[in-house]
């Protein structure tokens, strides 16, 4: 199965001819309009087969997968939480696709949000067959010494229940370490950081392969690169 993550930084109706050009049978796209409510016939269509969450129909995250594969949404309270589609693909393989957002929260915001999120729904989370995917727009880089919820925080808790960075694991990097960049600030070169993430249960990770996006092919449409992952095993 080919999986591919991108926060495509709005307006996807008019970026698909790029998008669909990579192969993939799913993808997990953040700041995406909802395809329900879209007046572009081709976007619409395109996303027929889809599940999308969002306060501002312009900008949520969605899941959206080709014709042939089955979504099932998971009907986990997210407690108003942002933002988190919990979902069955073909009725074996659990994802979990991820957007942090800052949610109006003082103290959770960010990857506050998925160390809340994880404290409610990590039990559900299977051995196998799992992935956690998306923009969590964080790093380890930026992990606060008298807090329990930082990056690293959620990085060990996701290892305990037996779910790995297949980037770090792939390029046997430490976490805040990385030497490939997946988003440029205000699109500048000089402004490289590591925040999108695909996490995999072990018994995945050595059927896998990801590869990020070019900036030289993908920042003249958004400041995230791609997450393109290759399962031979799923």
């Amino acid at each position: 199965m080919k999986i591919v993550s991108w926060n495509c930084g709005g307006a996807l109706r008019n970026k698909l001819s790029a998008l669909t050009e990579i192969p993939a049978d799913v993808f997990v796209l953040q700041e995406c309009e909802n395809p329900a409510l879209s007046k572009n016939a081709h976007y619409a269509e395109w996303a027929q087969n889809s599940l999308w969450i969002g306060s501002n129909h312009n900008k949520g995250l969605a899941v959206v997968a080709k014709d042939h594969i089955s979504l099932k949404h998971l009907a986990w309270d997210g407690q108003n939480l942002e933002s988190f589609i919990p979902c069955l693909i073909n009725d074996e393989t659990t994802l979990l696709a991820v957007w942090t957002k800052q949610a109006n929260s003082p103290n959770f915001a960010y990857i506050g949000q998925l160390w809340k999120y994880l404290q409610l729904h990590k039990d559900k989370l299977p051995k196998s067959k799992t992935l956690v995917v998306g923009d969590l727009n964080s790093n380890s880089c930026w992990d606060e010494w008298d807090r329990w919820w930082n990056h690293s925080d959620v990085v060990r808790e996701l290892q305990e229940i037996g779910i790995y960075s297949l980037y770090h694991h792939q390029n046997r990097q430490l976490q805040g370490a990385e030497t490939q960049p997946t988003f440029y600030m205000y699109r500048k070169l000089s402004k490289p950081y590591h925040i999108d993430y695909v996490f995999l249960s072990d018994d995945l990770l050595a059927s896998s392969h990801l590869e990020i996006g070019k900036p030289e092919t993908w920042l003249a449409l958004s400041d995230h690169m791609p997450l393109k992952v290759d399962i031979t095993d799923l």
